[in-house]
């Protein structure tokens, strides 16, 4: 018996449907991410192609095609090297899942697998000083509901290192604070982790929660309406706290600060605490220690002390003196 080859518009839903939602349940937003490529990738094939979407056939999806979609979205949309990237990410993904309903494809399938990603210039991350912070920490009211809820989602995400969405998304049962406090998410990945809560930020949330009187499905930091906070809403409360901040503390104006920010100012204090790679890993949900090497390239104050301990240049050596037992002993514990 043939077995039936699925159309293209027929394939695309299983790749959403089956493979990222039930069989690899990724986040909400990796799903939107993925729908919006071929939303424009979808429009610029129609364009290009003369055929509505429903009609594209799989065969016209050849990697010509999707070279010429990556170049319209840098010189037309103007987007970066990464967002080009990250579309062409979402176009992979979706033909690694076709090379197992269409194996007879397998050529066309490995020719756009193998398009290869853009090469981009690495920048140092932006995180907030303590003068910083405390400042963004004033700038709310707390006279009002809005600026208490909005105090608790800073000093919370300042604690943590939580991203954006695991924040908009916390509920009251994630939440425990009595003995042990602490904060459990299901993050990127799918991961599940438990980050601790320090006693000022325990006190906070409890005072928040409190007012709350919510359910345990209730969201901890709703929007006005009791729905959960949009992404652009957290960014433009953010912005707007940061403009406040400035008053207070004018090199913030010297820094391009989003609510991802936060996460890598997380990530510098425990890195000054003397916190290992691998637990920072551990804390903030990376899928690979690696990904916390960005914060020691992006610290001075450490590259300062390491320069600290070197010889300078024409400079005499010193003499080695050793430590006596008792500061052995206590540099040792």
């Amino acid at each position: 018996m043939k077995s039936v080859t699925p159309s293209f518009a027929a394939l695309l839903q299983q790749f959403f449907t089956q493979r990222l939602m039930l069989q690899k349940q990724v986040s909400a937003h990796t799903i939107n991410s993925y729908r919006d490529t071929f939303r424009l990738f979808l429009r610029f094939a129609a364009k290009r192609l003369r055929v509505s979407p429903d009609h594209l056939t799989f065969d016209q999806l050849n990697p010509r095609l999707i070279t010429a979609f990556l170049s319209e979205l840098e010189t037309t949309r103007a987007v970066g090297v990464r967002t080009r990237n990250l579309r062409l990410t979402a176009i992979r993904s979706f033909f690694r899942f076709a090379a197992y309903e269409m194996p007879t494809h397998s050529e066309q399938i490995q020719r756009v697998l193998a398009l290869p990603t853009k090469r981009c210039d690495r920048r140092l991350i932006h995180f907030l000083t303590r003068p910083e912070v405390e400042a963004l920490l004033h700038a709310p009211d707390k006279r009002t509901w809005g600026g208490r809820r909005d105090y608790a989602l800073l000093l919370l995400t300042l604690q943590t290192g939580l991203r954006l969405s695991e924040v908009t998304g916390l509920t009251h049962q994630n939440i425990t604070l009595d003995t042990g406090a602490h904060v459990e998410i299901v993050g990127k990945g799918r991961k599940q982790r438990a980050i601790p809560l320090c006693k000022p930020v325990t006190a906070v949330l409890k005072a928040w929660l409190n007012e709350q009187h919510g359910d345990a499905n209730d969201i901890v930091f709703p929007s006005i309406r009791g729905s959960r906070l949009s992404a652009d809403a957290v960014q433009h409360l953010l912005k707007k706290y940061v403009i406040h901040a400035c008053q207070a503390c004018p090199s913030l104006r010297a820094k391009r600060i989003t609510f991802h920010s936060l996460r890598h100012t997380t990530a510098m204090d425990l890195l000054h605490a003397g916190v290992e790679q691998s637990v920072i890993a551990l804390w903030l949900g990376h899928e690979s220690v690696n990904t916390t090497q960005v914060y020691l390239e992006a610290d001075l104050s450490l590259k300062e002390k390491i320069l600290a301990k070197t010889t300078p240049i024409d400079s005499k050596p010193g003499k080695f003196r050793p430590d006596n037992r008792l500061m052995t002993f206590l540099n040792q514990l």
